[in-house]
């Protein structure tokens, strides 16, 4: 009743919710399907007032549920970020802050909300759910517990104390919220103020706001404003101490003299002393000319300001000085056997290769000092150029370098750039050196063939220097600016093909040619290193995989053309994958044994048919041999007679070669016609002469003696035999001249079935190169002139 009589009538006020009362309000907190807000990065304590902005859907839907009630809800930190979805209710925790919306307007972005809030009570989250696209709670708020009051009051002294410490390292414009804490006679609200604005992270707020007990909640606080104060006065004191070296530096200066500042404080993350470069340059073993310019960079260095930009330039410098390594190594005693056994192991087949690099290394052995030749493999991809220059690091027990030089087009990537550029670096061959940590490295200039040439300069020009044992001692790297000792590396340079080497690169080096498998080699190959390695690589190598010949041969020849072996390793890769994913669908009880059916499903149809030689040939048609930079192959050559007026016809995609044999084939024909056939006139007939697969271009001194066999046999009507092929050129004389790629030709001829092969004299000594497989198989005749040539065929 109020004095006058009248009776104040309380509202109503339903059983699941509550009354809080703040600053002499009475505010209703409900308690089930309260809406929810989650908050990142930020946390809200009772009593305190706070911007935010909403502009999540699922946090809109709760702030327009709230402004259409009671404009309360429930604000809790998220446990982690979730930036590329909506948090559900096992990201939040499970004590938030009840607050009321103060106001609302919209973002300057123009697609949020900015909320000013008010919390009110904190409150303990009983379950959180979805309902209706929002996010809500039901729960208890929760009070503060007070163990022992006079604990509290002195708690509450204290924190004023170090409130007023740590203001007076901050700025005076907060002088005001000072103010506003030590007249605060509410412990609670004291505590919740400072913990607002304590400089710690979410997970340590949120702790502080599920503590109940108001005196632990304290204690915890003024052990975090203890921490806070010992920082700020730390940072105060670091620049008390810089203060007098400033200057007119500017800010970047300031920055690193506290961390410089803060590493002595510490007692750790010394920055390098210039005696430690000066110890550096003694034990490098420099010489005398390089230790005497190193000496005066450091020299400079230590009479620079540490706040110039060029320190780093020195610095960098000084540190590629003493990292390289400038004293002669002491190389391995080298063992031929040894080398041969590491050879051998390695690769299979490249007798001549892996003689010629015994040799070598038997120079190397006998005069160590050599300055001798620089290698030059030469052949297809996937022949094993790289794999041998690191057998040979191997069998050298040298460091091994690899440099790819496909695509380089500016010098400076193989001189280094001057110092005086912005950015500048080493050429890629002073850092090879010093990453191989020794001087006497085994470098591989892989693919020298692709080198470019660029506005900037010519890298080749620079590689003379390189190559070059006359020069190289003294290599002159243009970021080095000293002359560097290269004549202890072993260089081998890599290539696809010799016609882009400019001439002068290409004499200061020794070419070793690769020229492919034989498909025998190819299974030797395939069984001793590619299968064991890729079962390995596919976790089979402990199970029972059963390769048979008959499906390796297939795989070599229907599914693989080139002259190395990559392909053939993808392509054993495809089987092992099909191998993996049987054994885990059957398990112990999968069939581990390919068959041709396997490679159908795994590569599915035959990629190459190989040419084979034919049972019956027509006058006119003969199987010529021709080199593919994949290996050899058998053609066809076919001609047929018109009628006309003594005139030649040329297709099948012909090169200026290739035509140029067959006018000296017609020719020839033409004036031995008398001695083949005297009733052979030429004035009322065309020949048509056509080389198969159109789409291909070919050309190549190789296929005289086939043009001019198929020509002679078109007029005299005399077929030749399906099982003989020919390679050879013709001059005008009637002289039948060698070609190259005699290797290839016979190894192609094998397999397609010739019996007899028919080449130049000149051409026997190529033999010796030809495994003895395939010469035992095929007949193989001679000739020296066109005669014999017509005699034989």
């Amino acid at each position: 009743m109020q004095p006058g009589g009248k009776e104040i009538r309380q509202p109503w006020q339903p059983s699941d919710a509550t009354q809080i009362v703040l600053m002499k309000e009475r505010i209703v907190i409900p308690k089930k399907n309260v809406p929810v807000v989650p908050l990142r990065n930020t946390l809200l304590f009772p009593g305190q007032v706070v911007p935010i902005v909403v502009g999540r859907s699922l946090s809109r839907a709760s702030v327009d549920k709230a402004l259409a009630g009671d404009r309360l809800l429930i604000l809790v930190a998220q446990r982690h970020e979730t930036p590329d979805r909506d948090p559900v209710p096992d990201d939040l925790y499970r004590v938030g802050v009840v607050a009321r919306i103060e106001n609302q307007m919209p973002h300057e972005s123009g697609k949020s909300l900015q909320l000013v809030l008010m919390g009110i009570c904190r409150f303990s989250l009983q379950e959180i759910q979805i309902r209706d696209g929002l996010l809500v709670a039901d729960g208890e708020p929760m009070e503060d517990r007070i163990d022992q009051p006079d604990t509290v009051n002195a708690l509450v002294a204290n924190a004023k104390q170090m409130a007023r410490e740590i203001f007076a390292y901050l700025p005076p414009s907060l002088a005001q919220f000072a103010g506003v804490l030590d007249a605060t006679l509410d412990a609670s609200l004291l505590a919740n103020m400072i913990a607002q604005h304590l400089d710690v992270k979410v997970p340590v707020k949120q702790e502080l706001l599920e503590m109940v007990s108001l005196n632990n909640r304290l204690l915890r606080t003024l052990e975090l404003m203890n921490k806070w104060r010992n920082e700020l006065k730390l940072q105060h004191e670091i620049q008390q101490k810089v203060s007098g070296k400033l200057g007119k530096q500017q800010r970047e200066a300031l920055l690193r003299e506290q961390i410089r500042s803060l590493q002595e404080e510490l007692g750790e993350g010394k920055a390098q002393t210039e005696q430690d470069y000066r110890q550096k340059i003694e034990d490098a073993g420099m010489p005398e000319e390089v230790s005497k310019i190193a000496l005066e960079q450091l020299q400079r260095l230590e009479q620079m300001p540490q706040q110039s930009p060029e320190v780093h330039v020195v610095r960098n410098y000084l540190d590629l000085l003493v990292a390289l390594p400038w004293r002669a190594s002491e190389s391995e005693e080298i063992d031929l056997e040894r080398s041969e056994k590491i050879l051998n192991q390695e690769h299979y087949g490249l007798e001549k290769i892996k003689k010629r690099i015994l040799q070598h290394l038997a120079v190397m052995k006998l005069k160590p000092d050599k300055r001798g030749s620089i290698l030059l493999f030469v052949g297809p991809p996937g022949v094993g150029k790289t794999s041998l220059a690191k057998s040979i690091a191997s069998a050298l027990q040298r460091p091994y370098v690899r440099v790819s030089l496909g695509g380089v087009r500016d010098d400076a990537e193989i001189r280094g750039h001057r110092r005086t550029y912005v950015g500048a670096l080493p050429g890629r061959i002073i850092d090879g050196i010093k990453r191989a940590g020794k001087n006497n490295p085994v470098f591989v200039l892989d693919e020298i063939d692709k080198l470019s040439r660029g506005w900037s300069g010519d890298p080749a020009s620079a590689l003379l220097e390189v190559l070059d044992p006359e020069q190289n001692k003294n290599f002159l790297d243009h970021y080095l600016d000293v002359p560097f000792d290269l004549s202890q590396v072993f260089f081998i340079a890599t290539a696809n093909s010799l016609e882009t080497i400019p001439a002068p690169l290409l004499d200061r080096m020794e070419v070793i040619t690769l020229s492919g498998y034989t498909l025998n080699e190819k299974s030797h190959i395939a069984r001793e290193h590619l299968w064991p390695k890729e079962l390995e690589e596919h976790g089979l190598s402990s199970e029972k995989v059963l390769l048979p010949e008959n499906v390796l041969q297939k795989l070599i020849t229907g599914y693989t053309r080139e002259a190395g072996v990559r392909e053939l390793q993808r392509v054993l890769g495809a089987l092992t994958r099909l191998l993996a994913e049987r054994k885990v669908r059957q398990g112990a009880k999968a069939d581990l044994t390919l068959d041709l059916a396997d490679l159908v499903e795994a590569l599915q149809g035959e990629r190459f048919i190989p040419e084979m030689g034919e049972t019956n040939l027509p006058p006119g048609v003969v199987t010529g041999l021709a080199w593919t930079p994949l290996g050899g192959e058998i053609l066809f050559v076919e001609s047929h007679l018109v009628p006309g007026k003594g005139q030649l016809t040329l297709t099948g995609q012909l090169g200026d070669v290739m035509k140029e044999s067959a006018q000296i084939a017609w020719t020839l024909v033409r004036s031995k016609m008398s001695g083949l056939d005297p009733r052979r006139k030429f004035d009322d007939v065309d020949v048509h002469l056509h080389v198969p697969a159109g789409a291909i271009p070919k050309d190549g001194p190789s296929a005289g003696v086939t043009m001019l066999a198929a020509l002679a046999s078109l007029l005299t009507g005399r077929a030749v035999s399906p099982k003989l092929a020919m390679s050879g050129e013709i001059t005008l004389r009637g002289a039948v001249t060698p070609v190259g790629g005699i290797k290839e030709k016979l190894i192609a001829a094998n397999k397609a079935g010739i019996e007899r092969v028919i080449l130049s004299k000149r051409n026997e000594r190529d033999l010796k190169d030809v495994p003895d497989e395939v010469k035992q198989s095929l007949k193989i005749e001679y000739v020296e002139n066109v005669e014999e040539l017509l005699a034989k065929a």
